[in-house]
C-alpha cells in the first residue's frame, strides 16, 4: 500500500501538468482561431478518431488488466508474452482496417458527428479527417502500452504523454496560422503517435517483446473478447452522448461546438487531475485482490476510494458554479475569443459542473465492477443513463439551448451513479453505504458553506472595478484559497475520515492507510 500512496501522489504532480499543457492547448486554439468554423471542424474532426477507437481501446484496455493477471497465474510469463502480442496485433489490424472505412467515408463521418455541416465548413472537416482517421492506430497500441505500464506499476510514465502530446499539437496551431491550416491535422496526427512511441522504450526495458502472432482460437482471447462486448457497449455509449451533444450542438450556429468543448474541457480537466490519478493507481490493485479472493481489502479500497472522490468533487463542484465566469475569462478570454464566447461558455461550465461529482464516481464505480469480472452491469445503468440523456437534450435545447445540452449530460451522470450503487449493494450487500451517505451531507454542508463566502469575497474583490489578467488572478487565487480554508477547516470539524487519508497520500504516510482499512 505504500506504492499505492507514492504513485498516487506522483501520478496527481504528473497528471496536473499533462492537464495544464492540454488546457493550454486549448486555450491557443480559440485564440488563434476564435469560436468559429476552423475550431469547430478541428474539434469535430479530432473527435472522430478518439471516439472510434477510444470507445474500442478503452474497452479492450479495461479487460486486458484482470485477463493478464488470470493468463499470468494460469501459464506464467511465456503465456502473457503471447497474450499481450496477439491483442497488440489484432488492434493493428483492426484499427487500420477502420482508418481506411473512415478516410472513404469521411464526409459521412463528419455529418454524424455534425449533421448541420455543409459547404465549406463540411469540406474543411473532412479534410481534417482523412487526415487525423490514422490516429486510431497509436491510440489502440498507446491504450494496451498503458495497461503494460499500470501493470508494473510504472504509473507516471503513461501520464507524461500528454505532455508531448499536446506541445506538439500546440506547435501545429501556430503554424497553420501562419502557413497551412492543413498542418494543425497533420501535427495532430504526430502528436497521437508519439503517445505510443513514448511508451515503447520503457516497456522493452520491462521485459516486453514484440512478436507478430495472432491466433483467434486463443481461449484467453476468447474470454476477453466475451467480457469486452458488454464494456464496449458501455464505453460506446458515453461516447455516443459525446457525439449527441456535438450533433445538436451544431444546429445552434457557428462556435456553440466550440463552446461547448471548452466548458467540457475545463469540466473534465478536474476529473483527469484527480480521478484518472486515483483510477489508474487503484483500477490494478482491485483486479489483483479480486482475482487473489481477498474481498475485505477490496471492499475497503472502494469505500475509501469512493469517499475521496465525494471529498474533492463536491467542493470544486460548487467552486466551478460560483466562479465560473472569471474562470472561463482567465482560461480563454484573448485573441478571437470575445466576452459573449466567456458568457456562453460559462453558462454551459455551470451546468456540467452539476454533474462533477457523479462523473468522478462513475469513472471509479464501473472499474469496480470491472475488476470483479462484471462487465455487463455497467453497459446495462449506462444504456439506461444514455436514453435518458438524449431524450433529456432534445426537450431541454428548447428551452436553455447549448446550457439544456450540459444540463442534461449531468442529470444523465448522476442518474447512472445511482443505478451503479444500487446494483454494487445487489453484488457485494455492503460497502460502508452508511459511511458514504455520511460523508456525502458533510461533504454538500461544508461545500455549501464555502461557496457562499467564494461568492462574496469574489464580489468584494472586484468592486475596485480594476481589470487586466494578473489583477484577475489574484481575485481567482484569493477566491479559491478562501474555499480551501473554510471548506477544510469545516470538513474537519465534522471529523471526516477521508480528510486523514488525503493527508496520508501528500505525506506518503501509507501505512496508516492499511491500518485504517483493514481494522474497519
Amino acid at each position: 500500500m505504500s506504492k499505492v500512496a507514492k504513485a498516487t501522489m506522483g501520478l496527481f504532480i504528473v497528471t496536473m501538468v499533462s492537464k495544464i499543457f492540454g488546457f493550454a492547448r486549448e486555450t491557443i486554439l480559440v485564440s488563434v482561431h476564435g469560436a468559429g468554423m476552423v475550431t469547430d471542424a478541428f474539434i469535430t474532426s479530432m473527435n472522430i478518431p478518439t471516439v472510434i477507437f477510444s470507445t474500442i481501446g478503452s474497452a479492450l484496455a479495461t479487460t486486458f488488466i484482470p485477463m493478464y493477471y488470470t493468463v499470468e497465474k494460469d501459464l506464467g510469463k511465456e503465456g502473457t508474452d503471447k497474450f499481450v502480442n496477439n491483442i497488440f496485433n489484432m488492434i493493428v489490424v483492426v484499427s487500420l482496417l477502420l482508418s481506411v472505412i473512415g478516410y472513404i467515408f469521411s464526409d459521412e463521418l463528419v455529418k454524424i458527428f455534425a449533421m448541420s455541416y455543409s459547404g465549406e465548413k463540411l469540406k474543411l472537416a473532412s479534410e481534417f479527417t482523412r487526415i487525423m482517421i490514422w490516429g486510431m492506430v497509436f491510440i489502440g497500441l498507446s491504450n494496451i502500452m498503458t495497461c503494460l505500464m499500470n501493470i508494473n506499476s510504472k504509473f507516471i510514465v503513461p501520464s507524461i504523454t500528454g505532455i508531448p502530446f499536446n506541445i506538439i499539437i500546440i506547435i501545429g496551431i501556430y503554424l497553420s496560422a501562419k502557413y497551412d491550416i492543413r498542418l494543425m491535422p497533420i501535427f495532430t496526427l504526430i502528436a497521437m503517435a508519439s503517445q505510443f512511441l513514448f511508451q515503447v522504450p520503457v516497456s522493452y526495458h520491462d521485459g516486453y517483446r514484440y512478436k507478430f502472432y495472432i491466433d483467434l482460437k486463443d481461449k484467453y482471447i476468447k474470454k476477453t473478447l466475451i467480457l469486452v462486448i458488454p464494456v464496449f457497449i458501455g464505453v460506446g455509449v458515453n461516447q455516443l452522448n459525446t457525439v449527441v451533444d456535438r450533433t445538436l450542438a451544431s444546429t445552434l450556429g457557428d462556435g456553440i461546438i466550440t463552446v461547448l468543448n471548452d466548458a467540457s474541457i475545463l469540466n473534465t480537466f478536474v476529473i483527469g487531475v484527480f480521478i484518472s490519478s486515483i483510477q489508474s493507481v487503484v483500477y490494478p490493485l482491485l483486479s489483483k485482490l479480486s482475482s487473489e479472493g481477498n474481498s475485505k481489502a477490496a471492499t475497503g479500497i472502494i469505500r475509501k476510494s469512493v469517499n475521496v472522490v465525494i471529498v474533492l468533487m463536491i467542493p470544486i463542484a460548487v467552486g466551478i458554479m460560483v466562479l465560473s465566469i472569471p474562470i472561463v475569462q482567465l482560461a480563454f478570454e484573448r485573441g478571437k475569443f470575445d466576452h459573449s464566447a466567456t458568457l456562453l461558455t460559462a453558462a454551459a461550465l455551470s451546468y456540467y459542473a452539476l454533474g462533477l461529482p457523479a462523473s468522478g464516481l462513475r469513472n471509479i464505480l464501473g472499474n469496480v465492477f470491472y475488476s470483479f469480472g462484471d462487465t455487463k452491469t455497467p453497459m446495462r445503468n449506462g444504456m439506461i443513463a444514455m436514453f435518458m440523456n438524449i431524450c433529456m437534450n432534445l426537450v431541454f435545447i428548447k428551452f436553455m439551448g447549448h446550457c439544456g445540452l450540459a444540463f442534461a449530460t449531468s442529470i444523465s451522470a448522476t442518474i447512472c451513479i445511482l443505478l451503479l450503487f444500487m446494483s454494487l449493494k445487489k453484488k457485494i450487500k455492503y460497502f460502508g453505504q452508511d459511511k458514504i451517505i455520511i460523508t456525502t451531507i458533510k461533504s454538500v454542508i461544508s461545500a455549501a458553506i464555502m461557496g457562499v463566502v467564494v461568492y462574496f469575497v469574489y464580489k468584494f474583490l472586484t468592486i475596485s472595478g480594476i481589470h487586466g489578467t494578473k489583477h484577475l488572478i489574484k481575485v481567482l487565487f484569493a477566491s479559491v484559497m478562501s474555499g480551501v480554508v473554510v471548506y477544510g477547516g469545516a470538513i474537519h470539524l465534522m471529523k471526516v475520515d477521508e480528510v486523514e487519508m488525503l493527508l496520508d497520500i501528500f505525506k506518503s504516510k501509507s501505512k496508516q492507510i492499511v491500518s485504517k482499512i483493514s481494522n474497519r
